[in-house]
């Protein structure tokens, strides 16, 4: 199976493989580029204006926000229990 390669999933492989706390999972937040990334590509959504390669980009970092909820929902489970 390969890696996916793209910027966000990179950013969480980065993240993910330096073995953060819980605290470090919680507070977890896209940087700064890809929070405008994503606010540019919802804009242009908006407009109707997304080409296909963006639509695809756009449908990544909503598969990507929804692994970190889940990993976010995870963690507080697991502090719960500790």
């Amino acid at each position: 199976m390969a890696v996916a390669e793209t910027p966000v999933y990179q950013e969480i492989y980065r993240f993910l493989a330096s073995a953060p706390t819980h605290q470090e999972i919680l507070d977890f937040r896209p940087t700064d580029a890809t929070q405008q990334r994503i606010h540019m590509l919802l804009e242009l959504n908006k407009a109707g204006r997304l080409s296909a390669d963006e639509v695809a980009e756009l449908d990544e970092f909503e598969q990507v926000e929804h692994f970190v909820r889940m990993l976010k929902l995870h963690t507080r489970q697991l502090m719960r229990e500790e």
